[in-house]
């Protein structure tokens, strides 16, 4: 049965996706003429409303058996969710939402959604490049000295010791023990980071905290003494710049550590804090029920006492006009990853943004949502991340349960779905800039979780003695190829979790952030990732159109179109090898990665792949 409305279709969305504010958008549905419809119209719902509202829709023609109706509609920034309704002598009909874009006739269903952006949204083009993420403490250890560190901190015996990992009290317990990695020591891996296409440094936080993470930050305006100084941060961004590489860093402004000097609870620092008197100059940026102890905490837990984002003292002094953000960026930053950011509120965000482009107009503005996170509600309301006046992009969740799900023997129209959800909803420039990874500080190691025993909720005590055996890394490491591959040639930006280029496993925290294994890496997958990096380069994969291709269990297969630059992308997680027949007039182009067409056919191996380009850059590519 025909559709009477795709989304996807530019036959009835005369385009595909988000669109810029005042851009026209035609809407054409398509009726069968037995309906003996006499008028139509397109309803929708703007942002948060409840009542709907109507555009009427207009007769065009009538072409065999059916007619089509079409409006034309032009939005405000913000997003619709819209579906169709007609009305009949019989009485009134819907179109509402079914699978994927298309629609059918039927009152019960989905909406639709439009996304509208401001029409002067501009993000820094980064759609070539490679994000690497760096926790820093486990890097590399430049074994230079460091001054100032406090004593109550553990220092790690050798570097190949298991992260610890037992709560409480003590010496060497949980995000209390250190390894010595440090920003000399990341600068002096630079040329590593320039081999694997490396464009883009994000480090996990390097402010002044009293953990081995650094998400409870004592003090903003410092680097961590165990990590260097600001100098040494000011000569990183130095070196870096001369490699063709932008550091980005993180920002924890949802909340601070307890130990800080703003909070000061322990009163380490002489300042005083808001914990220490109702007259601190940090008071009013915490939420107090009940002075001293009764405070709001980040999830509950009482070392990250919650900021009040909105108070004009703390927006100032993180976004203000020389504030946090500004220091940084004049250090030598090139933007920053926002830690929590749909736990941020609107003012602060907008004030961070405006900040940023003060200082550097290509200053790149990253969010951590886990969600799509165009049409995400959170305390409350339904968030503006993606509407051109908030952030850049964000970090690609959503992406990473697709690769991570396909793998793990889901179905290959889940997804489709996904991709298909995101390119849909989001602005094209933030699609250019999505952080497409597949694994974080936050996650299991990609290895761990595509071919370990699942977690299920046991302690980290279990977690600490799992080590995967032969067989299963042997598995793992053909998926992780597969995952690599998807994650590096869907649209965003790829970004490597230190040390999974080195094949290093491990569940959740901590031991997903063990130090990186210098000597004993996984050579095979090292000079995967340098292909990759190269792969990277290509023009197709430039913020080239997404074209879903071929796809049958366990098996699918894409095409990435910059005009005449097409790169065409196959995958099989099978245990047995799959035909995929070729588009027409790909028999002879170039083969990139895996065997060439026989007649037309690529046959993809077990756990295999296949890549094909056409264009002067694919030749020049496989002569190289």
């Amino acid at each position: 049965m025909e559709t009477p409305f795709n989304s996807r279709d530019i036959a009835h969305k005369s385009k595909f996706g988000a669109v810029a504010s005042g851009e026209a958008v035609r809407f054409s549905l398509k009726l069968p003429v037995s309906l003996n419809a006499y008028g139509a119209c397109l309803v929708y719902l703007y942002n948060e409303e409840t009542q709907p509202r109507s555009v009427l829709m207009e007769e065009i023609r009538e072409q065999d058996g059916f007619c089509w109706w079409e409006c034309t509609f032009t939005g405000e920034t913000g997003i619709y969710r819209y579906f169709f309704e007609y009305s009949t002598h019989h009485g009134p009909g819907k179109v509402m939402k079914d699978d994927g874009g298309k629609g059918k006739i039927s009152d019960s269903g989905g909406l639709w959604q439009l996304t509208v952006y401001e029409k002067d949204f501009a993000v820094p083009s980064l759609a070539s490049g490679v994000i690497y993420q760096v926790f820093p403490d486990r890097f590399f250890s430049s074994g230079e000295p460091k001054e100032n560190v406090p004593t109550d901190r553990y220092p790690a015996q050798s570097w190949s010791d298991t992260p610890a990992f037992v709560q409480g009290e003590g010496i060497r317990v949980l995000n209390n023990d250190y390894y010595g990695g440090d920003l000399t020591g990341i600068a002096q891996k630079l040329p590593y980071l320039k081999e694997l296409g490396i464009t883009i440094l994000y480090l996990n936080p390097i402010f002044e905290a009293h953990s081995n993470h650094r998400y409870n930050t004592a003090d903003y305006l410092k680097v961590d003494p165990s990590l260097g100084t600001k100098a040494d941060f000011i000569q990183l961004c130095k070196k870096a710049g001369e490699l063709g590489i932008k550091v980005i860093l993180d920002g924890v402004f949802s909340h601070t550590g307890s130990d800080s000097v703003y909070f000061n609870q322990k009163k380490r620092y002489p300042a005083i804090g808001a914990y220490n008197s109702m007259n601190s100059d940090y008071y009013s940026w915490y939420k107090f029920n009940e002075w001293p102890d009764d405070y709001v905490s980040w999830w509950g837990v009482k070392t990250l006492p919650e900021v009040d984002e909105d108070d004009g003292s703390f927006s100032d002094f993180i976004a203000g006009d020389g504030g946090v953000i500004q220091t940084w960026l004049r250090a030598g930053a090139s933007g920053w990853r926002l830690d929590v950011a749909d736990e941020l509120t609107d003012g602060l965000l907008e004030k961070i943004r405006d900040a940023m482009k003060q200082v550097d107009r290509d200053a790149f503005l990253l969010g951590e949502v886990w969600e799509n996170a165009s049409n995400k509600h959170s305390y409350g309301h339904l968030r503006k991340f993606l509407w051109g006046k908030q952030l850049d992009s964000v970090m690609n969740y959503p992406f990473y349960n697709a690769i991570v799900g396909f793998l793990k023997g889901g179905k290959v129209h889940s997804f489709k779905e996904t991709v298909m959800d995101i390119l849909e909803t989001y602005p094209p420039q933030v699609i250019n800039a999505l952080m497409n990874h597949i694994g974080t500080h936050d996650t299991e190691r990609i290895l761990t979780l595509l071919a370990g025993e699942p977690e299920n909720g046991r302690g980290r005590a279990w977690q600490a003695g799992q080590k995967l055996s032969d067989d299963q890394r042997q598995k793992g490491v053909k998926l992780l190829i597969l995952a690599s591959l998807l994650q590096y040639t869907l649209p965003g930006i790829p970004s490597l979790y230190y040390g999974d280029e080195a094949g290093m496993e491990g569940y959740r925290d901590p031991f997903n952030r063990g130090t990186y294994p210098w000597g004993s890496e996984n050579q095979a997958l090292l000079l995967w990732y340098r292909r990759l990096g190269k792969l990277r380069t290509c023009p197709p994969l430039d913020g080239g159109e997404y074209i879903p291709l071929y796809s049958e269990e366990g098996t699918l297969s894409y095409l990435r179109k910059n005009g005449e630059d097409e790169m065409l992308i196959a995958v099989n997680r099978n245990e047995y090898p799959v035909e995929v027949w070729l588009l027409t007039g790909w028999r002879d182009d170039t083969v990139l990665m895996g065997d060439p067409p026989v007649n037309g056919i690529l046959t993809i191996p077990p756990f295999g792949f296949s890549v094909m380009g056409r264009g002067k850059w694919a030749k020049d590519m496989a002569n190289a």
